[in-house]
């Protein structure tokens, strides 16, 4: 009896000691840690040589917003959580004109977020939590290391079709290995996990990603479809908004401040929003009625519209 309460103490002591040394759990060795572990067959060179080539061709079959405003707004956002991540490696942002709430990283350090995630967002906090979940892919290094999975278990290439949302017409000219694109729950749950520390040394409320979470869950409850398919590998189910929680709640320390909203995140929306709505009646017909006389007045021809 003694003997198993001593075991039981020391599988305790050893349990906390390895949570107190995982460096990825603590956002206070952000930048002094080496989160991307495991497996790869990709250099960070051949990482970011394939990401250049991925890049092009997704920026060649699906449409860029064209807003420099907005690109510029949201890049600058970006570089900001990405000064206070693990990311080694130049990030490059872009947006994709798509209603699907969508985001999506390659290998590289290549960020596609498309204009329906700007829309669905409440707050700049929220629209942070997003990019910061992607940095996570990008610092752990996913992409490569998820198609060094794949290529191990022999599922080497599978077509883009498969996947839906703006980059799905890739399929019509090449196959592209799916460890590039979609990524395991495993995966997943440390890019959540990372892209929470990031948000928060950044100074965001952590708290904003369990409301984009929520927000993104209620709308596919509400239309099922509506979001982006390469959030179908891990869904917003209820689990994963826990889970998120807890991490706020046990790795990091609450804060008297955050930053939730900015006025230039209003303005931007409001943008974004404004652009895509048409002007009323814009290429509506109009039906011009010829003018009638009073009601009280029966209509008389002039002298010179009589005909014999």
């Amino acid at each position: 009896m003694r003997f198993r309460a001593l075991s039981l103490v020391f599988v305790c002591a050893a349990m906390a000691f390895a949570q107190k040394t995982d460096k990825k759990k603590d956002p206070a060795e952000i930048g002094n840690r080496k989160v991307a572990t495991g497996p790869n067959f990709f250099s960070v060179e051949k990482e970011l040589a394939l990401g250049q080539q991925l890049a092009l061709e997704v920026e060649k079959q699906a449409k860029l917003y064209s807003d420099p405003i907005l690109t510029e707004y949201v890049n600058r956002l970006a570089q900001n959580l990405v000064r206070h991540s693990d990311v080694t490696f130049p990030v490059t942002v872009k947006i994709l004109d798509a209603d699907q709430p969508n985001a999506f990283t390659l290998p590289g350090g290549h960020v596609f977020v498309a204009t329906g995630l700007i829309r669905l967002s409440e707050s700049e906090a929220e629209l942070a939590s997003v990019i910061a979940h992607e940095l996570g892919h990008v610092a752990a290094r996913h992409a490569t290391r998820e198609a060094t999975r794949e290529r191990i278990a022999g599922a080497t290439s599978i077509p883009l079709v498969l996947l839906g949302g703006p980059i799905a017409s890739l399929a019509a000219r090449q196959a592209i290995p799916l460890g590039f694109l979609k990524f395991s729950r495993v995966a997943e749950n440390e890019a959540d996990m990372l892209g929470l520390q990031y948000l928060y040394d950044t100074g965001y409320d952590p708290s904003a990603a369990v409301d984009i979470f929520e927000r993104m869950e209620a709308l596919e409850r509400k239309r099922p479809g509506a979001v982006g398919q390469l959030f179908k590998t891990h869904p917003m189910t209820s689990d994963r908004i826990a889970k998120t929680q807890k991490n706020i709640d046990q790795m990091l320390p609450a804060r008297s401040e955050y930053i939730v909203n900015t006025s230039e995140y209003e303005d931007i929306r409001k943008r974004l929003v404004s652009r895509r709505e048409k002007p009323k009646d814009e290429k509506r017909p109009t039906l011009i009625r010829p003018s009638e006389p009073p009601a009280n007045e029966s209509f008389r021809p002039e002298k010179d519209e009589l005909r014999p």
